[in-house]
């Protein structure tokens, strides 16, 4: 297919701005700035850095710019927040399927190992899933029993809380008016930022409502926040930035120092150019590494660079907030011929050189120009790492050391660079049926043993199908990449006929296996909530409400278990499956995970249909031969109305139901 754009290349909105090294800076040009571009020659620095300071100047004057919002003692921390993780509510990291709990502990070791530990996390809760039922994006939140004491576990452990905010949100069921749900939450939650999904910026009202409702409430909007918005929002979620050959300046951090940017390419397996330039430019990184369900994972190599990176920018926080500035500082001739570059942060009788190289080579050259007093190197190896970077001490001659110095030392002892750039594939291995006991239903479709090829449908979202990421170094993913019809060939070998149940089990059948066997789920948030007041009318309808564990035991005690995608799809191509009123997606025996995202894929369509947004879980009935990627999530929060499930029984060669494939 050809398309109208090279998903692997920066789209022009993406791209570094240059700026004129004579003349007046142009503000309309420098306004709509995501990285104003580092000019290739050095002589042409000095006016670059220049007419950087003028425009500066220039656009605080005509916005009347403050800086009032950088000034709430309880929006502080978020200048200092280097390293925030974006994080699926229920990444097994975070929670334990087994377990039945979360499990922070886990989550926060694993990222001070790795990660050098974190700042803050978003807890990201309803897309992909949103729009399978009428659950709407406060239901995500609100009906998580124990979401609070995450958030409190998360606080105790020193991370500050993102909650995300869907403005897209508008087909599912509605309730009190977005800006009054979002406050009511933030409050509640005790939240500490908003991630805003889509949006670069909330509006002024916007603002001061969530202000009234949690002051100090940090707002992080998604790629370039408009320049005149920097005064009210203390974040910006630096998505897709495309920085210069040689590394330029981020626009928002350059005209306020406070605000602070997390760098990301969330579908990049090499995180350098990030990882650079926010080194360069005092700002942080975002670490995204389940990606809506699909493992993007960090290689070693970046990761020691986050871990060595973060270390030393929270020691130096002042310096990097409160120091001169000057970026691409002069270097030797040789440093700037081998790619190397640099920041000067100075304060005092302090300089700080926060240093990058662009190259594939290590480099063991000077640096920096020669001056009075020797340099001390922060991470004492004696290198610009390729692909890697650096930090470079001056205390002037007689000068006392930092407080900070001796501690800085001592944590970065043991961090080495990792040269290791390897992606560290994960498998996504599905759970084997269990055998079964009994006989199969009387009018079961019988599929046969043997081969079989499979043409399956779907539509291309952000959560992939069964393996790999769908858009793997790929930017900004955008239609006909994004949302598209696809289909993938799926071929296998049934060892032994399976016969699927030709209707769904009912709320009449549930209600018996009930009250034969006593089933209680362990965990029985929402388990058949639907359960209420006269059911006689809804008797011989789909049961609902139910997840993977509960249909499965229901099955377990027919003898059975539930049918796999494959098998659904091939009893469901002889036409003889039957639907249900109304019609509900169908849970399979295909649950996956590859240790951090469980999902499983669901059969048949349902009549339920969220309309408004192409970010929704697809509704409507559907042919057999399509199948939705549902990622899992606990605590109940899995049983939904448009869901159900029907019976499969392996078939010990012949058997005596007819075989009508």
């Amino acid at each position: 297919m050809t398309y109208a754009f090279d998903p692997l290349v920066p789209r022009p909105i993406d791209r570094q701005t240059d700026v004129p090294v004579t003349g007046p800076p142009d503000p309309d040009l420098l306004d709509e700035a995501k990285i104003f571009a580092g000019p290739p020659d050095p002589a042409d620095r000095p006016a670059w850095r220049q007419r950087l300071h003028e425009w500066r100047d220039d656009a605080r004057n005509r916005h009347g710019y403050t800086g009032a919002a950088y000034d709430r003692p309880a929006a502080a921390w978020a200048m200092r927040c280097y390293s925030v993780a974006q994080v699926w509510l229920w990444d097994e990291l975070l929670y334990s399927f087994e377990e039945r709990r979360f499990t922070p502990d886990r989550f926060i070791a694993d990222a001070r190992e790795r990660f050098g530990g974190l700042d803050a996390v978003v807890l990201w809760h309803a897309y992909p899933i949103i729009g399978l039922d009428e659950r709407n994006q406060w239901d995500f939140y609100r009906d998580v029993p124990g979401l609070s004491g995450l958030v409190k576990a998360l606080h105790d452990a020193g991370l500050h809380v993102f909650v995300d905010y869907n403005p897209w949100d508008v087909g599912t069921r509605r309730g009190e008016d977005d800006l009054t749900e979002l406050a009511a939450l933030v409050a509640d939650f005790d939240a500490d930022g908003v991630f805003l999904d889509t949006l670069k910026k909330a509006e002024p009202e916007f603002v001061a409502r969530l202000e009234r409702a949690r002051p100090g409430i940090v707002l992080e909007g998604e790629s370039k926040l408009p320049v005149e918005r920097i005064e009210d929002h203390s974040c910006s979620w630096a998505q897709f930035f495309a920085d210069s050959p040689v590394p330029g300046v981020l626009r928002a951090h350059w005209y306020e120092r406070r605000h602070m940017q997390h760098h990301v390419r969330r579908w990049h397996r090499d995180h350098t150019e990030e990882l650079h330039s926010a080194w360069l430019n005092g700002v942080g990184v975002m670490v995204w590494e389940a990606v809506f369900g699909v493992w993007v994972g960090w290689s070693r190599r970046d990761s020691a660079t986050v871990r060595r990176m973060v270390t030393v920018q929270r020691a130096v926080g002042d310096l990097l907030l409160d120091g001169e500035w000057t970026p691409l500082a002069e270097l030797t001739d040789q440093a700037e011929a081998a790619g190397v570059y640099a920041s000067r942060w100075e304060s005092d009788d302090v300089t700080l050189w926060t240093v990058v190289n662009r190259g594939e080579e290590d480099y063991r050259g000077s640096v920096v120009v020669p001056g009075e007093g020797a340099l001390i190197d922060l991470f004492d190896d004696g290198v610009v790492p390729g692909r890697g970077i650096g930090a470079l001490l001056h205390i002037a001659p007689g000068a006392r050391e930092p407080e900070w110095l001796p501690g800085l030392v001592e944590a970065l002892r043991g961090m080495p660079h990792d040269p290791d750039a390897r992606f560290p594939h994960r498998l996504a291995i599905r759970r084997s049926p269990e055998p079964t006991t009994g006989a199969a239903e009387p009018g079961a479709v019988v599929v046969p043993a043997g081969p079989y090829v499979l043409t399956v449908r779907y539509r291309a979202r952000e959560t992939g199908m069964y393996q790999g990421a769908p858009y793997v170094d790929e930017w900004k993913p955008l239609p006909p990449r994004l949302h598209d019809a696809r289909t993938l060939q799926r071929d296998g070998e049934l060892t032994a006929p399976v016969a699927v149940a030709s209707s769904e089990v009912t709320n009449a059948q549930f209600a018996e296996f009930l009250e034969a066997t006593g089933y209680r789920p362990a965990d029985p948030h929402r388990f058949l909530a639907h359960w209420t007041g006269d059911r006689s009318s809804t008797q011989d309808s789909p049961v609902t409400f139910v997840d993977l564990d509960d249909a499965r035991a229901y099955c377990a005690w027919r003898g059975g278990r539930l049918p796999t995608e494959d098998e659904w799809q091939l009893a469901g191509e002889t036409g003889r499956l039957r639907r249900g009123e109304p019609a509900v997606w169908n849970w399979t025996e295909s649950e996956h995970s590859d240790g951090r995202t469980r999902f499983a894929m669901l059969k048949g369509g349902c009549d339920y249909r969220a309309e408004g947004a192409d970010w929704y879980v697809e509704g409507g009935r559907r042919d057999p031969d399509f199948s939705v990627k549902l990622l899992l999530p606990g605590l109940g929060l899995a049983r939904s109305a448009t869901v159900g499930f029907r019976c499969a029984w392996d078939l010990a060669g012949s058997s005596d139901v007819e075989d009508v494939r």
